[in-house]
């Protein structure tokens, strides 16, 4: 791995929590103007940069970005946001719940991601890519990281247990419960040669945030005779954590119908399909090959033996969910586009699955066991691609903590 400090923006130390914000993609645009109303400095203004604009205006509207170039030069000439006056690594922590994990904010090197030294596990899609592309290219800035995974290293655990015995340079608990702490790091050469020991990274959350990056990298280097491969704009924002920090939560479904089936003949094609099926589970599965389905005011519980045979790919829950029962019995062929399908992540809990079904916004619901962080790492490294919605990384890093300008 190839890491790289950078002279980062970030908020004024007192200003911290008033800055921070949920990423730009977990909140519609509703939920974001109803997040930073009456908190002038959230960076939700320039992440979700429409809520400062009428609602009738398309997200994708030239006059959003340049909403969101204008509001981030407020911060800066406001002292909103401040620029470190040399290049700097930070270790972010995050603990919610009793859980802590420690990641180097630090930045990557689009080769590193050309040449699948960072490895991915999901396609993306061309329309979420140039969203990211011009809102980097705007602003001249990575504003929000990607969330990578590394397997552990004794030695940088080290050091990141040094780093956190001294001051923070802020330490605040944001409105989630999350509690957010940031160290600064002035001695990089330490922290770049051990991870020159780390063979490979992984995108754990934020494929659109790389690709974009990426594709303003190559477009950058291309328009430059000079390029030499050290301009800031071939490095992307990231923090990167020790694999086994880091804590998955289930992706769970909504389908909004039964594909002109009753609810008896659905039951009855689950199990022609091989689930075993049993009246009165429990809202949450407890272990691989379970999933736990709300159909007609009532819990059920599907389970299916292990097929030794499968790839890492498709003996996942959510591949065997797909391929045997979403796909064939009720029509979802592709759900990245199918609009018969609602992704509920985790975090909002089984009940909000009970509300989906019993309120008439879905048919039929799936509460689905998490995903490990091994089958992701194994997925990647045999150059596969999970399903859609896969995975629910909590917590969830928040934006605004730092930035980085591309020149």
């Amino acid at each position: 791995m190839r890491i790289h400090p950078f002279r980062a923006w970030r908020p004024a130390a007192e200003l911290a929590a008033e800055v921070a914000a949920p990423p730009y993609d977990v909140l519609n645009s509703e939920e974001a103007r109803a997040l930073a109303a009456g908190h002038p400095h959230s960076f939700l203004h320039v992440g979700k940069a429409e809520i400062d604009l009428p609602r009738e205006l398309d997200v994708h509207d030239d006059r959003v970005y340049a909403q969101a170039v204008a509001n981030l030069r407020r911060f800066r000439q406001e002292g909103v946001l401040v620029q470190e006056p040399q290049p700097v690594f930070y270790l972010y922590r995050l603990v919610r719940a009793g859980h802590a994990q420690t990641g180097l904010v630090a930045t990557c090197h689009a080769e590193d991601y050309e040449r699948d030294i960072i490895r991915k596990h999901e396609k993306t899609l061309r329309v979420k890519e140039d969203d990211r592309m011009r809102h980097i290219a705007g602003l001249n800035s990575q504003t929000g990281p990607v969330f990578l995974a590394y397997r552990p290293q004794a030695a940088l655990d080290a050091l990141a247990t040094q780093v956190q015995a001294g001051a923070p340079l802020f330490d605040f608990t944001s409105p989630d419960g999350v509690r957010n702490t940031l160290w600064r790091i002035t001695g990089v050469q330490t922290w770049e040669a051990a991870f020159a020991q780390v063979p490979l990274a992984y995108i754990a959350d934020g494929h659109h945030r790389a690709a974009a990056a990426v594709r303003v990298a190559q477009e950058r280097r291309a328009a430059n005779a000079a390029h030499t491969g050290g301009e800031e704009y071939n490095f992307f924002l990231t923090v990167l954590f020790p694999a086994d920090q880091l804590r998955i939560l289930p992706y769970n479904r909504c389908v909004k119908d039964l594909n002109g089936l009753t609810q008896a003949e659905f039951l009855d094609r689950v199990r022609q399909a091989g689930f075993t099926v049993r009246a009165g589970g429990a809202p949450a599965p407890d272990a691989p090959r379970n999933v736990s389905l709300y159909l007609g005011g009532a819990w059920w519980a599907l389970s299916w033996p292990l097929d030794a045979q499968a790839d890492a790919q498709s003996c996942l829950d959510v591949s065997v969910l797909q391929d045997r029962l979403l796909g064939p019995i009720l029509g979802i062929d592709d759900p990245r586009k199918s609009p018969r399908i609602e992704f509920v992540g985790g975090i909002r809990g089984t009940g909000e699955l009970v509300q989906h079904v019993d309120g008439g916004r879905a048919a039929v619901a799936f509460s689905m066991y998490p995903t490990t962080m091994d089958q992701l790492l194994a997925i990647a490294d045999a150059g596969q691609i999970m399903p859609p919605k896969s995975t629910w990384f909590e917590p969830k890093l928040k934006d605004g903590l730092f930035m980085h300008d591309l020149a």
